[in-house]
């Protein structure tokens, strides 16, 4: 008698999400030969000086596993960078937990405070891993949309969604998908609507590195009323141009990275040991992230230029490596549709930014990364202008 093996049947954990929109279009442009602006990541390297970093502390020896909170030098690192440019001092011991990137942070945050039925509210259009860590969590994602046209936060839905049980809000400026960012008076808004509650903040701030026109990044941690309530992560791989390494850092107040570091040892226990130490040694000097926000804003004003010579209608990029576009002018598509036929036609691929809403929503606009090369960028804008 033959045996036949048995799948067990399994009820899937997320039975909504399928495969992302980012590896969608990721593929299609790499099966069209297309120009990839959709996904996130620069097509290009990091500083050298950084390969050398890590490199040497390879050979020096340190590749066993390192402090389950990241090395003491780099959480050094990172609190003595928020103090210098935020004024909050966190304590590198107690209070700075090194992350296997910000993805890792973000539901690491969520499974250490969401309890089955607690509500946690994001912000629509947003960063597609947060609801499926809410689900994971047992917790019930509350969706409050961004103001249409301005994606500013609507304080006024934002309280009306507020609830006794309301565990944490999700903040995230400089914004993705939208490139806008919170001003200081919006910070000072939150803190007072959440002065009597206690609700949580997670503050993805990922891109803090990439704000334009002179204007100050407004961090949580500028804010002591909001920083004793938040996590706030940020991602060397942005920051550093490593997006592959897969290295984050999250600060808060030490109660509650008590509870982030129970759910952190056992999710991924601990980070690449070199890495930390190379990222600490590059950080000695703040050059690299001091001159971001002109770095990029260069590779803005370059793209920027070469789009305003097509019918697509430029939106505000005031943060981030993104840009997006009003493509209503050119096609009456939907957007996944533009975007396919974008990539497919035109050789230039983008996301839709349907995809950043629950249950979609059709706005005519689709998200460029101009994290690119300058021959990148001029290619797809030489694309772009057939248009």
């Amino acid at each position: 008698m033959t045996l036949i093996a048995r799948t067990p049947a399994l009820a899937s954990r997320l039975p909504a999400v399928g495969t992302t929109i980012f590896t969608v279009m990721s593929a299609l442009a790499q099966q069209h030969g297309a120009v990839n602006l959709g996904q996130g990541f620069p097509d290009f390297g990091c500083d050298p000086r950084l390969l050398d970093a890590v490199n040497d502390a390879m050979r020096e020896g340190l590749n066993q596993y390192p402090p389950m909170t990241g090395v003491p030098v780099l959480r050094e690192a990172v609190a003595a960078k928020i103090v210098s440019l935020y004024g909050h001092a966190y304590d590198a011991a107690s209070e700075i937990t090194i992350t296997a990137g910000a993805t890792q942070a973000i539901i690491t945050a969520i499974l250490a405070i969401v309890h089955p039925g607690d509500e946690v509210i994001v912000l629509d259009p947003c960063y597609d891993s947060y609801e499926p860590n809410i689900v994971l969590a047992g917790g019930v994602a509350v969706h409050v949309p961004l103001m249409p046209g301005s994606f500013a936060p609507d304080f006024a839905r934002i309280g009306a969604a507020l609830t006794p049980r309301t565990r944490a809000i999700i903040v995230n400026t400089p914004h993705n998908p939208s490139a806008t960012v919170w001003s200081a008076a919006d910070m000072q808004h939150l803190a007072e609507l959440l002065r009597e509650t206690d609700v949580i903040v997670i503050a993805d701030e990922v891109y803090e590195h990439m704000v334009f026109d002179d204007q100050p990044h407004q961090s949580v941690a500028r804010s002591p009323e909001l920083a004793a309530r938040s996590f706030v992560v940020s991602s060397f791989g942005k920051t550093y141009h490593v997006t592959g390494w897969k290295v984050g850092y999250v600060a808060a107040p030490a109660s509650l990275m008590a509870e982030f570091r129970k759910v952190h040892q056992f999710n991924v226990f601990t980070v690449n040991t070199p890495m930390q130490h190379g990222l600490a040694r590059y950080m000695a000097d703040a050059s690299h992230h001091l001159g971001l926000p002109a770095f990029y804003q260069r590779k803005r004003d370059r793209f920027r230029a070469g789009l305003a010579q097509t019918r697509l209608r430029l939106l505000p990029s005031q943060g981030s490596y993104f840009q997006c576009v009003d493509y209503s002018a050119v096609s009456s598509l939907g957007e996944e549709a533009f975007c396919r036929w974008l990539t497919e036609t035109v050789g230039v691929a983008a996301i839709p930014l349907s995809a950043f809403y629950a249950g979609g929503c059709e706005q005519g606009l689709a998200r460029f990364c101009f994290a690119k090369q300058d021959a990148t960028l001029d290619l797809a804008i030489e694309r772009l202008a057939r248009l």
